[in-house]
């Protein structure tokens, strides 16, 4: 089947007794060279009617005064039509396949008394993801009307960028219109093309209405490339530095490399192989090396700040020719933390008598848990510059789960050791009152009791109860004296 990519101009005028040109532009496939290519004329009916085509046909009424001309090696074929009459005025199709209903573009003629004929279409082919450039003809030297730069399409010329900054959103950092040159000329630069790109196009000066530059440039863009994606992002660091690998075609004779910062459809300088650096990029920027044999220049550029940030485009030039390619930078702020959670230092707290000291609440990123004979302690760790010799370095987390092994470690270690101990007491004090029972009687006993129990066990009524209340596991609990040995309290 033919390609979609088709197009040319939507707009002609010529002069009565005059004649007329006109290029359509087609992908050049297979299927397009090979097939029909016709032009014809569409009645009111809406039916086209065939003036010319490739297979030789002429109508009768354009004989002498009509041809056609396919060249398919450049994707074009073109239309001449001579001895113009009013009659001509009208739409026309220029197309490919079978029938005249099959791919075509539309188009006015306007056929005047006095009119200029414009002049032929230039075409410029570009790679997809590749740059071109479009040498536009001189107008006013002086420099002080805007170049522009427009699509035409059906209902006149679209802006896509101009020299007082407007630059259309699909065109972002990928177009640069130069300054005027001597002559008044100048040049459109475009990189990164897409197949959306290919299309009419008229570049000029002062407003798009005016017909001071009667040049239409058909650019197409080939839909196969043999150029590689490349990043079209690079990142940086304020204080860093970064380096930047610029590409250009390592059989072409470039008379100048380059690297310039893209802003509102112009491009400043920054740096070029010949020695030239931007005043207020002085020391920071320079061309570190180059490779002619695989097209290759390495820009450095250091000491970033976060002004650095946007479009950069590297350039190679040879004449009027200039190979592109963009680059969007990114500077991020550099972050840095004061603390490092894995080396906070936990102070070793003391013991408190509060409730909060016998707390097992859950345990917070700045809270660490430690545990002394027995005793879940809870405290706020406080960070510290460096760690004293002796003291542990951990994380809040590694103490919460050291603390919670320690602890289901002891429990069945002290549990048993509690109960042993109230029996032996018990058993203690039960001989005790025996021994006095024999020695002063029966009606001695219970006083006899009372006064041994303090001497023998140092244990009191009061004590003896508080013991026996202490068979509940949470109401033991453990200190540790200054000289550092167990004492265990009831």
């Amino acid at each position: 089947p033919v390609s979609s990519a088709l197009y040319g101009s939507r707009f002609l005028t010529g002069e009565a007794g005059g004649s007329v040109t006109h290029q359509c532009f087609y992908s050049s496939t297979s299927a397009n060279k090979h097939d029909r290519k016709y032009w014809c004329k569409t009645a009111g009916s809406g039916v086209c009617y065939t003036i010319i085509s490739t297979t030789g046909y002429t109508s009768k009424d354009y004989v002498g005064r009509v041809s056609l001309e396919d060249i398919p090696q450049h994707g074009t074929f073109t239309v001449t039509m001579t001895e113009l009459k009013k009659s001509d005025t009208g739409t026309y199709r220029c197309g490919i396949g079978t029938t005249n209903r099959d791919l075509y573009v539309s188009l006015n003629l306007t056929v005047l008394a006095d009119a200029g004929a414009l002049g032929p279409i230039e075409l410029v082919r570009g790679e997809l993801r590749g740059s071109v450039t479009v040498l536009c003809p001189p107008g006013d030297t002086q420099g002080g009307e805007k170049r522009f730069w427009c699509k035409l399409g059906r209902t006149g010329c679209t802006l896509i960028a101009d020299t007082n900054g407007y630059v259309g959103k699909s065109y972002q950092g990928r177009i640069f219109i130069t300054p005027q040159e001597t002559s008044g000329a100048f040049k459109i630069l475009i990189n990164d093309l897409k197949k959306e790109d290919s299309g009419l196009y008229r570049c000029g000066m002062g407003s798009l209405s005016g017909q001071d530059s009667p040049r239409v440039v058909a650019l197409q863009v080939t839909a196969a490339s043999t150029l590689p994606k490349r990043p079209k992002f690079l990142s940086g660091t304020v204080g860093g530095s970064l380096s930047l690998k610029c590409h250009y075609d390592p059989e072409g004779n470039y008379e100048k490399k380059y690297l310039c910062r893209w802003k509102e459809a112009s491009c400043s300088l920054l740096v070029d192989v010949d020695g030239f650096v931007h005043e207020s990029y002085k020391g920071r920027i320079q061309i570190a090396s180059s490779d002619q044999e695989n097209g290759t220049y390495m820009v450095v550029m250091s000491h970033l700040r976060e002004e650095d940030a946007g479009w950069y485009w590297c350039g190679a030039k040879n004449g009027h020719t200039e190979h592109t390619s963009s680059v969007k930078l990114r500077i991020q702020k550099e972050t840095c933390s004061s603390q490092d959670p894995k080396t906070s230092t936990l102070v070793k707290p003391t013991l408190s008598s509060s409730p909060a000291a016998y707390s097992t609440s859950t345990q917070r990123s700045i809270t660490g848990l430690t545990y002394a004979m027995g005793t879940v302690t809870e405290s706020t760790s406080t960070l510290l510059s460096s760690a004293p010799p002796g003291t542990s370095v951990t994380s809040p987390s590694e103490s919460y789960h050291e603390g919670s092994s320690h602890e289901s470690r002891l429990l069945p270690v002290v549990l048993p050791a509690l109960i042993l101990l109230i029996f032996i007491t018990i058993a203690i004090l039960a001989l005790t009152k025996i021994k006095l029972q024999k020695e002063t009687g029966e009606e001695r006993s219970a006083m006899g009791n009372l006064e041994a129990a303090p001497i023998q066990s140092d244990l009191n009524p009061v004590k003896e109860q508080r013991m026996e209340e202490t068979l509940s596991p949470e109401k033991v609990h453990g200190c540790r004296t200054d000289s550092g040995k167990r004492r265990w309290v009831f």
